[in-house]
């Protein structure tokens, strides 16, 4: 363990807010990292695991305790089931996948972050989610002081949610397993824009190098592949997640897709647009980005204070405008 005293937040975390650490504890392997939060835990000191920073608002105050950071990485391969350390960078994976012709992640490529924090968040895109894949999680449970193997099951995988985010602190992510499906060609392509950029129907299947190629296209253009050149990057993805809603209460001329009993998925990014938050909305250093209203961006000198008051803004007008209240997908630490 390599344990540092001179980093900010800031300097951890895509949206580059967040105040000095007190502790920053690197970790190389998951051995590591349990000892890194037992000590932290029995010290009594606060505690924040951190893997790529891609999805957190981080406090202006900074963090009083241990950030830890996960840096473990590895890929162990046994035929089509992969198991990936927690700090294994996420789009690396998917590169590796695809590269050996492994199929059922591809169009998850270009998120930023580690494998860690892809079950916790239950991350998808593009018609994909990993809890497809997922067969088992392996975290260290702080409440029981023991590892423990997580099934699907016990994940409790949801939209854009799992057990692991809902029980905030508990579960410290090791390793995942994944399924995988041995073939040159995709998963059958679910979302309409990646069907048309392929030149596919939704539901055929595409060479998975050309799924991975037209997926980074698309976020690229959107500004949402973390470039140092690109400022549109400097964000943590998608703001807010589409609100699901019972299908009679779906705002007028919302793009919207089936959810199952009766309710729709929203396209969150629309009713951002339609409230009055554009492209390229600004206040002070915060503000939506160039070529995409659902991520909200920094600029130098910007505050997550002033980050999340604007996303409150952005969820009141929408709620009265739209009667949908929206849900931040970032998580809001705090000591």
């Amino acid at each position: 363990m390599h344990v540092r005293r001179d980093v900010r937040l800031a300097d951890l975390t895509t949206l580059a807010v967040g105040g000095p650490i007190d502790r920053l504890v690197e970790v190389a392997d998951g051995a590591e990292l349990v000892a890194a939060v037992r000590d932290a835990d029995d010290a009594g000191r606060p505690l924040l695991v951190l893997g790529g920073g891609s999805n957190i608002v981080a406090p202006d105050a900074g963090w009083p305790g241990d950030v830890v950071a996960v840096r473990s990485r590895g890929i162990a391969r046994h035929g089509a089931q992969l198991t990936v350390q927690a700090g294994e960078p996420w789009d690396e994976l998917v590169r590796y996948t695809v590269e050996n012709e492994l199929a059922g992640i591809e169009a998850l490529s270009g998120i930023p972050g580690s494998t860690g924090a892809t079950p916790v968040q239950n991350v998808g895109a593009y018609g994909q989610e990993v809890a497809q894949t997922i067969t088992a999680v392996r975290v260290y449970d702080r409440a029981e002081k023991a590892e423990r193997t997580l099934t699907p099951d016990e994940c409790g995988f949801a939209y854009r949610d799992s057990r692991l985010k809902r029980e905030p602190g508990r579960f410290v992510v090791l390793d995942v397993t994944f399924e995988l499906e041995p073939s040159a060609k995709s998963r059958p392509v679910a979302y309409a824009e990646l069907a048309a950029r392929l030149g596919v129907g939704v539901g055929e299947t595409a060479p998975l190098a050309d799924v991975r190629t037209a997926v980074l296209e698309l976020r690229r253009g959107k500004g949402m592949v973390l470039d140092p050149d690109d400022p549109d990057s400097r964000s943590a993805g998608s703001f807010f997640t589409n609100p699901v809603v019972p299908a009679d209460r779906a705002a007028v001329g919302c793009p919207s897709w089936p959810a199952g009993d009766g309710f729709v998925k929203l396209s969150a990014a629309w009713l951002v647009q339609h409230a009055g938050f554009g492209r390229g909305t600004r206040d002070g250093h915060v503000g939506t980005s160039s070529r995409h209203s659902l991520a909200l961006t920094t600029e130098p000198g910007a505050t997550a204070e002033e980050l999340i008051a604007f996303a409150d803004r952005v969820v009141a007008a929408v709620r009265e405008r739209f009667g949908v209240t929206l849900e931040r997908e970032p998580t809001a630490v705090t000591p």
